[in-house]
């Protein structure tokens, strides 16, 4: 079974927002992202909009011919949007103003009764629900008591692990292989949970493949990589690339 991949396409508006105009068009990157071969988009509407807009949800929602999943904190007002707009899906992520990008996943165990009422609400309005979490037993079972449909695995730390060219030597490798080994184990009780799994934070062409592999995952989203590559290779290879580098990963797994 092969894997779906989600563009985050959070950093074209990042650029765009760098100078308050209009270009580059989101919907344009969006349209090519798709034609690419993407099965989705995602994008965070960050309380601080420092980059995705209310307005760009809204004509992502009348455009696109995919999927489209918004990532948000579990806030009364992000939550009202979301049902505003209806988007296919919805991730619940931790959120802090001054954090450069997501640190981690989110703590549904601490934040329960928030988690538990935003996905109700969104639930009221058929909308998928995610939660992304850290590969964490308790936090994989606090998603499903939550009523959440899917958790995306949260791949940060293997994506550090795997930054250096050293990674897949000696001590390090070993390393690696454990954080492989701890997504996979989470990957395989989510499913046996019945929640849909997914991954992503950090994945990049090189790192993908060994994550690719685990049968369990049936989702990735991916952005930064994506993005940084588009600017040598325009996003419909970048994209392109990204789909041969998970398919291959798949192909490889055992």
């Amino acid at each position: 079974m092969s894997a779906r991949l989600n563009v985050n396409i959070d950093h074209v508006a990042t650029v765009r927002q760098a100078r308050r105009t209009i270009e580059p068009n989101l919907i344009a990157a969006a349209l090519l992202c798709e034609k690419a071969g993407a099965d989705g988009i995602t994008v965070h509407l960050r309380q601080d909009r420092r980059h995705i807009q209310d307005r760009d949800l809204f004509l992502l929602r009348q455009t696109l011919n995919t999927y489209l999943n918004v990532e948000m904190a579990v806030a009364p007002e992000m939550i009202s949007i979301a049902l505003e707009v209806l988007p296919n899906a919805v991730t619940l992520v931790p959120e802090r103003p001054e954090e450069i990008t997501t640190e981690g996943g989110l703590n549904v165990q601490e934040n329960f009764e928030a988690v538990r009422e935003a996905i109700l609400r969104l639930k009221e309005a058929r909308i998928f629900t995610s939660i992304f979490v850290n590969p964490e037993i308790e936090q994989i079972e606090a998603s499903k008591r939550a009523g959440a449909d899917q958790v995306e695995l949260c791949t940060a730390h293997y994506s550090e692990l795997t930054l250096s060219g050293n990674s897949f030597h000696g001590e390090a490798l070993g390393k690696v292989k454990e954080e492989i080994k701890r997504l996979s184990d989470a990957a395989k009780y989510a499913a046996s949970l019945g929640l849909v799994v997914a991954a992503g934070h950090g994945l990049t062409y090189r790192n993908v493949g060994a994550i690719a592999a685990i049968e369990e995952i049936s989702e990735f989203n991916i952005g930064h990589n994506i993005i940084s590559r588009s600017i040598f290779v325009g996003i419909e290879q970048a994209v392109r690339e990204m789909i041969q580098a998970i398919k291959q990963g798949r192909q490889n797994r055992g």
